[in-house]
């Protein structure tokens, strides 16, 4: 018997539900946002269907090697063919032991179950080579899904030697996103290890109701944009118990997210929490009803941050909590930047069409790496309207 409780996040409340009698997985925290009751109840039902008489599929019997050498793409390829034309709950296995795996993606737009169960025990190793996935968008991507859990495992992208190519100054290729999920709905991603990206680890793209926890990223502190989970274009977003040390933002928020609770996350080296950089084009959707809570930063370069860039959009940041912090010798621990012109291209001269409303921080203390700890540059175009700063205490 597995037990599934869920959190409903309201206006200062927080009830929890336990319900014994739904059959899941794996023990899970579901989060909810003001979530519309009849969501509630589409979700709990779609939860309490019984995973019991799942189909495992082990990798092993497709033909997968867990020597770390012996490519193992067309062996997953081979599962999801097989796990996406089941009409039953489907969990795919991957045992313990190193997986070689080239990019790969996991379509459900034509399988007959959508839903499906990825469990990882071991770890999936990207080539050494960058060049063999360093042109994609992602290692592994999954898309138009609803219900997916992916749980456990270690992903290691092997991304230092794009690192360094980049900070050569040489032809280079982008490099590709460890883990992406798009287009789906209904997700779980928890326990898992994401190492060494060449890009983001983690990207939510286009999707709702989302839970992310229990996630530890790693990439080398000066490692270049290896954002640790990335969030757009998405609603009802989750975020609880992570890990996170990187070269870029720990947490990076897009245009189109609405709906954010961020809660428990230790971050550094890094650069902290960012909601942007928004503005980058002149129509944009807007970021709102965004939490962070309880999070620690450690010897990053930003605490909480938004920024966009210098020049005219229709985009806005608004209804954003930051709350009960701690800053461990950080150099900009609150920092509104509206100035943002990255190598003074495309933007000079400009000012921000990106307006800022209702932000609270609250509680915010520990030490500053700088005699600035809290630096508010907003647009001149649209100013900052609804900041409220209280309880900061920063030496």
């Amino acid at each position: 018997m597995y037990y599934l409780y869920v959190y409903i996040h309201l206006p200062q409340n927080r009830f929890k539900y336990h319900t014994p009698h739904l059959h899941y997985s794996e023990s899970s925290f579901i989060s909810f946002k003001t979530m519309p009751s009849s969501l509630l109840i589409i979700l709990l039902f779609l939860l309490s269907i019984s995973l019991s008489s799942a189909k495992t599929y082990n990798i092993l019997s497709y033909g997968a090697k867990p020597d770390g050498k012996t490519d193992s793409t067309k062996a997953l390829t081979a599962v999801w063919t097989k796990a996406c034309a089941s009409v039953k709950p489907v969990t795919i296995l991957v045992p313990k032991g190193r997986f070689l795996l080239r990019s790969i993606v996991f379509d459900g737009t034509e399988c007959k179950r959508k839903s499906v169960t990825v469990r990882i025990q071991g770890t999936l190793v990207a080539p050494s080579d960058y060049r063999v996935i360093g042109k994609e968008r992602y290692w592994i991507l999954f898309q138009h899904l609803d219900r997916l859990g992916v749980y456990g495992g270690v992903l290691d992208a092997q991304g230092a030697s794009l690192w360094s190519c980049k900070k050569s100054g040489k032809n280079c290729p982008n490099g590709a996103a460890s883990i992406g999920i798009e287009s789906s709905r209904n997700v779980v991603i928890s326990g898992l290890t994401s190492l060494n990206s060449q890009m983001f680890h983690v990207v939510i793209n286009g999707c709702r109701n989302v839970f992310i926890k229990g996630v530890k990223v790693w990439a080398d502190g000066n490692s270049p944009n290896t954002d640790g989970i990335h969030v757009q274009s998405s609603s009802s977003v989750s975020i609880l118990n992570s890990n996170i040390s990187t070269g870029d933002d720990c947490v990076s928020v897009g245009p189109g997210t609405n709906g954010l609770w961020i809660e428990n996350v230790a971050c550094g080296p890094g650069h902290g929490i960012s909601i942007g950089s928004l503005g980058r084009e002149s129509v944009e959707a807007g970021v709102q009803n965004v939490t962070v809570k309880t999070a620690t930063f450690t010897g990053t370069q930003n605490g909480l941050r938004i920024k966009s860039w210098a020049r005219a959009s229709n985009g806005f940041a608004k209804n954003i909590r930051f709350q009960h912090c701690v800053m461990n010798n950080v150099q900009n621990p609150i920092i509104i930047d509206q100035n943002y012109c990255p190598g003074n291209q495309n933007c000079p001269n400009q000012v921000s069409g990106i307006k800022i409303s209702d932000v609270m921080f609250f509680d915010i203390h520990g030490t500053s790496a700088t005699e600035v700890g809290v630096k508010l540059d907003c647009s001149s175009k649209n100013p900052c309207t609804g900041i409220r700063i209280q309880d900061v205490k920063l030496t």
